[in-house]
């Protein structure tokens, strides 16, 4: 333990003389580094949790936690209300509905088509919904209303697809299926379907995947455009909790049997969050270089002090004060630099970071990294790592210094000029 004698002067060595500015300056420095170090790492600690978490919420705004699928066949589920009643039975499940997924062309009248990902829904308005698709429209809504006669029913498209197509609600869309297309003998080619629909709203979810590229129809009319008859594709369920999919998957693939199979929303996109999860690994591990320099900053700077104080440091060893609360007094500065410096630019780093994620200040290309902003999202966890681990260093900085004062001869320290 260090006595209140030992930390009264350690702060006196850090404060400066008239005669020893520079000293001071030097101990600014020193704590100047390790609050950088330790703001950049917060920092970019937070922006990796931000992605993570951003991407997540939005991959869930049109991905269910679940989705009950099958094997072989292609994909098609029969039996679906059967399979739907013991779904909903499951324990951990809140919501489940069938759904439709399959791809086509669509065309608004122009000499321009994009292909997209048709998705079939239940009408919903958002209040049981398994995904949180309802909560994000810029117009109309998932009841799929359509107010001509001459279309095949309503459709609703991602906001940017909308843009590019220029169709928004009230106008009409040509939508091609790959299925159930006809052999046109006189044409010696397979002639696909063509379906006019009504455009009833556009959503935007943040997603540039799913603002870009998805359409959803509603399911009778999504069946009838996939050629599924009265099959569906699958099963959406939404969970208490999300984290549990993996493990609800397992015991719901046992409950229902071969063919069926369930996919969870972490195996789906385990690629994508395993890169960021090592990119944050790695940027971690070179930010907190930052840290070390800034412990090298701090040895430079308690030898200088050492040197600086050998007379006194000669005097007190006269004075009958042990070799070892000399070492504590450096070890105590060593402490105290680090205290304030991790103190300092973790505060900073929790600030800058939430002031970066509520201002939006960093704006990022969506088409690449599916968001528009970059996200910061400090968690406790990771803060409390690197101010332990500052904390560490800190305490380890000063050695090599506090044992050099505590060797120093007195009577060869109180003639040192």
């Amino acid at each position: 333990m260090i006595s209140r004698l030992e930390l009264l002067i350690a702060l006196r060595y850090l404060r400066s003389r008239r005669s020893s500015r520079l000293l001071s300056l030097i101990t600014v420095i020193a704590v100047g580094g390790v609050t950088v170090g330790v703001m950049a790492l917060v920092v970019v600690l937070g922006v990796m949790n931000g992605l993570q978490g951003d991407l997540r919420e939005k991959i869930l705004v049109a991905s269910p936690h679940l989705r009950v699928l099958t094997y072989g066949g292609g994909l098609r589920l029969d039996d679906w209300q059967r399979v739907l009643a013991e779904v909903r039975r499951a324990p951990g499940v809140e919501a489940a509905a069938p759904f439709v997924l399959t791809q086509g062309l669509i065309s608004a009248g122009h000499d321009y088509a994009e292909g997209v990902v048709v998705i079939g829904l239940d009408p919903d308005t958002g209040t049981r919904s398994v995904t949180g698709l309802a909560r994000h429209f810029a117009k109309g809504d998932l009841r799929f209303t359509a107010t001509r006669n001459d279309v095949d029913g309503a459709i609703v498209l991602g906001s940017r697809l909308a843009g590019k197509l220029s169709a928004f609600p009230g106008d009409v869309v040509t939508l091609i299926s790959p299925a159930g297309a006809r052999f046109n003998p006189s044409l010696g080619a397979f002639v696909p379907t063509f379906h006019r629909f009504e455009v009833a709203g556009t959503f935007a979810t943040g997603m540039f995947e799913y603002d870009n590229s998805y359409v959803v129809l509603r399911r009778d009319v999504a069946q009838r455009f996939a050629g599924l008859d009265s099959a569906v594709t699958g099963l959406e369920v939404r969970l208490t909790d999300p984290w549990d999919a993996k493990a609800v998957g397992l015991r719901l693939e046992d409950q229902l049997g071969y063919p069926h199979r369930v996919l969870d929303w972490q195996t789906q996109n385990a690629s994508l969050f395993s890169a960021l999860k090592l990119e944050k690994l790695a940027m971690g591990l070179v930010v907190f270089l930052i840290c070390v320099v800034a412990a090298f900053n701090v040895v430079g700077t308690l030898s200088m002090v050492v040197r600086d104080k050998t007379r006194e440091i000669g005097i007190l060893r006269a004075m009958g004060l042990p070799q070892a609360s000399i070492r504590r007094i450096f070890v105590a500065q060593g402490v105290l630099i680090g205290l304030v410096g991790t103190a300092t630019g973790a505060i900073l780093g929790f600030a800058l970071g939430r002031m970066v994620d509520s201002g939006h200040w960093i704006r990022i290309d969506p088409s690449i990294y599916f968001i528009d902003h970059l996200p910061v999202q400090t968690s406790p966890r990771d803060a409390l790592v690197v101010i332990a681990a500052s904390l560490v260093i800190a305490m380890l900085a000063p050695l090599y210094p506090a044992l050099q004062a505590a060797r120093l001869e007195p009577v060869q320290a109180i003639r040192y000029e």
